[in-house]
């Protein structure tokens, strides 16, 4: 199986408004049957069915599942990409890294199966990822424990790992996504409100400032 470049197949500017809408929908619908039988077992037929739209529509958009597979992936990527913009070091670290949780915090309420698509890639080795991973992502990340060491540096936070620090804060927030049936077992819910992700929220940027040495 080739390997897809995330950033090409991120979605292009639709041309019309029902282009995009059936782009959408069809996107939503993806999601919905990679996350239940991964790509292998993923079924272009069935998408068609989840979005109520002929199959000759979803390969109008999209030639093949591969070529499917990687929009989402990439809509994932890019709106991860936009949860903070960027990271620099003349930032203020206590007000960065609180909206920083938020925003991730967030994500995992409004999009889990996105978080729980991406997880899956990664468990299997990311095979479609790899590029991405290696020359984007890799730079984007760099360039965050860049401003986050610069801020140890001129004394705003404690030493600490700034990898690290985003590999605990991509893991405590993507939790209540991932491992959300797990969570909501434990808490004896239903479904978490929003009380609850205020909350959920509240405790970890707690927890973070604190460890970094921030009040």
């Amino acid at each position: 199986m080739s390997e897809i470049d995330v950033l090409q197949n991120r979605r292009k500017e639709p041309a019309g408004r029902i282009r995009q809408q059936n782009q959408v929908v069809i996107i939503a619908a993806a999601e919905e049957e990679f996350l239940t039988f991964g790509f292998k077992g993923a079924s272009m037929k069935r998408i068609a069915e989840r979005a109520e739209l002929p199959r000759a529509n979803i390969h109008y958009y999209f030639k093949n599942k591969l070529d499917l597979y990687g929009a989402v992936l990439g809509d994932i990527v890019e709106v991860w990409d936009a949860t903070v913009s960027d990271i620099n070091a003349d930032d203020d670290p206590r007000e960065t890294l609180t909206t920083y949780i938020r925003a991730k915090v967030m994500s995992s309420k409004n999009n889990p199966n996105a978080s729980r698509i991406f997880a899956s890639e990664m468990v299997h080795g990311a095979p479609h990822l790899s590029h991405f991973l290696n020359h984007n992502f890799r730079t984007s990340i760099k360039h965050k424990a860049d401003a986050i060491q610069a801020w140890i540096d001129q004394g705003k936070m404690d030493p600490i790992d700034p990898m690290h620090l985003l590999f605990f804060i991509w893991g405590s927030t993507q939790h209540y996504a991932d491992f959300g049936v797990q969570v909501l077992a434990a808490m004896d819910k239903e479904s978490l409100s929003d009380e609850d992700f205020e909350d959920i929220t509240e405790t970890l940027t707690q927890l973070i400032l604190k460890g970094c040495g921030l009040r």
